[in-house]
């Protein structure tokens, strides 16, 4: 399907630059780059927006033979138990319908046994901002990196 506009985030003035620098600033607080491409795997899985894999995580997938498994990380043995945590987080504060208490304590309080408070915060800032470049570009039907 070809795209419904252009992407919002070049349609609307100076939208984008702020969502590049929010990547950055949270690629520089101290969660692992790796754990951070787990992440964004995993949310985009979950959201369907699987064939962003190629053009997003190409290069971490040549890095990262892990990646292939993320869909499957509770049964896959080859995850960290601080990944686990992030991914847990990240899969509960992605799927929020029809759970009062989307993440709960329990996956809350594993995630900050592993991660500083900053960090915490930071993985809770990138999960929200792969959530909103997923909503973006499935709303708008955008093709994977074309807008680049």
């Amino acid at each position: 399907m070809p795209p419904r506009m252009n992407n919002p985030s070049l349609v609307v003035p100076d939208a984008l630059q702020p969502l590049l620098d929010l990547t950055k600033v949270i690629g520089k607080v101290g969660v692992p780059q790796r754990t951070l491409d787990l992440i964004r795997l995993r949310v985009s899985q979950i959201n369907g927006r699987v064939y962003t894999i190629p053009d997003d995580l190409g290069q971490a997938a040549e890095a990262d033979a892990r990646l292939p498994q993320v869909a499957e990380w509770r049964e896959a043995t080859c995850f960290t138990p601080a990944e686990r945590a992030a991914l847990a987080l990240a899969e509960d504060a992605t799927e929020l319908s029809g759970r009062e208490d989307a993440v709960p304590d329990e996956v809350w309080q594993d995630a900050a046994g592993h991660y500083t408070e900053e960090e915490l915060a930071s993985l809770v800032i990138h999960i929200g901002l792969v959530n909103c470049w997923n909503r973006i570009n499935v709303a708008t039907r955008q093709v994977p990196a074309a807008w680049r």
